[in-house]
């Protein structure tokens, strides 16, 4: 049994423990922006699958959105829950769950319901949120589900309304990579489609689209 309590796996080979040795040298930060700029190269735009579902990108994204939610000011006192908008974003959310458990916080976790207006995962009836998605930005597209470019009546407002419907206040939104404008873009506005209501959301990015060249 390991320190944690849990079993060994095997292990590895030596060409792949050097190229983990190689990794693990860098610096969080570092580690997932090699990654995505190995997953992302040459690309427009992508869901970002290959980085969210890979173990290496999983194991530190959620401290990363953790710290840099902190440092613009909401830290895990905050809010209650973390939410995905995408499929993309279900790993991260389970990532910050698991970084602010090993902090001693408690956060819960809910995906958007991409069939039904609702969301799956423990209610979040008057609690605190921060959504949470892979990429975002203003040609942001998830072949899965839909839209979700900014311009009023697309699919993040829509999801804004349906938080809001579940009884929820959205504290913030924040991405693994954004398209936004640079360090200028801080918020996003959306617009509930049953309300008309504008609102404006802060918006927290870890690496802004343009570093991913």
């Amino acid at each position: 049994m390991t320190d944690s309590g849990f079993r060994p796996t095997g292990v590895s080979g030596s060409h792949a423990d050097a190229t983990a040795t190689s990794f693990a040298s860098l610096e969080p930060r570092d580690q997932l922006l090699e990654l995505l700029r190995e997953r992302a190269a040459g690309k427009p735009f992508s869901e970002l699958s290959a980085v969210t579902f890979d173990h290496r990108g999983s194991t530190v994204v959620g401290h990363l959105l953790l710290d840099a939610l902190e440092d613009a000011g909401y830290s895990v006192d905050d809010f209650d829950a973390v939410g995905a908008l995408t499929a993309a974003a279900v790993p991260l959310v389970m990532s910050v769950v698991q970084a602010a458990a090993s902090r001693g916080e408690d956060i819960d976790g809910f995906v958007m319901d991409f069939v039904y207006p609702s969301i799956k995962g423990p209610s979040i009836k008057g609690r605190r949120v921060v959504l949470l998605d892979a990429w975002l930005s203003e040609k942001s597209y998830v072949q899965t589900s839909s839209l979700v470019t900014l311009r009023n009546g697309n699919e993040l407002s829509l999801d804004f309304s349906v938080v809001e419907h579940e009884g929820a206040n959205v504290v913030a939104v924040a991405s693994m990579v954004g398209g936004l404008g640079g360090d200028d873009a801080k918020h996003i506005e959306v617009i509930n489609p049953v309300t008309d209501e504008r609102h404006e959301l802060p918006f927290v990015q870890l690496f802004d689209e343009a570093e991913l060249r």
